[in-house]
């Protein structure tokens, strides 16, 4: 049993002069605890991140990714909600252990803390320690300018709980010639793109020839997550930051924003793009 990604609650709505009450359905946000462990170690808190209930191991391989905990692809064992008798069965299922199979590819900080629904932690390293890492170089995936513009449609025909609530952010996985591989909905665009390429990690996925999609902004931390996946274009329906774009320059990451109807803005690797003849 997983904890519902929507909440229902009675509302008045206030239009013009008239009042009507109805039952209206709601994004649920609740909190997430990754613990890490590996052998000779006992589970340990890593982070509390606000999340939208659902693909919560998804979440936790992807985040492990990102964060460069789990570089190797055999790295983690097990993904699992926490069953050890010391907590109660609503917060079973908002803690979740990744026991990795060895030390982590990169060794845990001190707890990160409480993130919110609007960003990830990854702002914390920067570039440089972020170019230290073991990653494998990012996929130059070339793209035709037609499929890149019909993304963020595809993305939005793929979110159904935004559908039912408004509120959700979504990040998807596309090949070069627009077919879905996978689309998560979450409440924090970070935790969209955790649980997708989470998806690839569990599910032992290439990520080799796709092109990420996000339904919002592309601030550092989605180009970071794309970074450690190596996925070599990134499409956001809307605007990116200046260290997104620096970070998409410095790894030769694709970097396209404001992607809507004809048009987006391409901020780095345009070369990728495939126009037509």
């Amino acid at each position: 049993m997983t904890k519902a990604p929507t909440s229902r609650f009675k509302v008045e709505v206030l239009d013009g002069d008239r009042t009507s009450r109805r039952e209206d359905v709601v994004s649920t946000e609740e909190p997430l605890e990754l613990r890490l462990e590996w052998p000779g170690r006992a589970p340990e808190p890593l982070v509390v991140t606000m999340r939208t209930p659902g693909s919560d191991f998804e979440l936790a391989a992807g985040f492990c990714l990102g964060e460069g905990f789990a570089v190797r692809p055999d790295a983690i064992r097990t993904v699992a909600y926490c069953t050890d008798g010391t907590l109660t069965r609503d917060q079973q299922f908002n803690t979740v252990t990744v026991t990795f199979d060895g030390p982590p590819d990169r060794e845990p900080p001190q707890r990160y803390g409480v993130t919110s629904a609007a960003c990830g932690v990854c702002g914390q390293q920067s570039l440089d320690e972020l170019a230290e890492r073991q990653y494998d170089p990012v996929d130059p995936v070339e793209v035709p300018l037609d499929v890149v513009r019909r993304l963020p449609e595809l993305l939005r025909d793929a979110q159904p709980m935004f559908s039912r609530t408004g509120g959700l952010h979504a990040a998807g996985l596309f090949t070069a010639d627009g077919r879905k591989v996978v689309v998560k909905e979450d409440i924090g665009r970070h935790n969209a793109v955790d649980k997708v390429v989470g998806w690839t990690v569990l599910n032992r996925h290439s990520r080799k020839g796709l092109v990420l999609a996000v339904s919002g902004r592309a601030g550092y931390e989605i180009v970071q997550k794309a970074v450690a996946a190596g996925i070599g274009m990134v499409v956001a329906v809307g605007a990116p930051s200046s260290l997104a774009v620096d970070l998409a320059r410095q790894f030769g990451i694709t970097l396209c924003g404001f992607a809507r109807g004809d048009r987006c803005v391409v901020y780095s690797a345009p070369e990728r793009i495939i126009r037509p003849a």
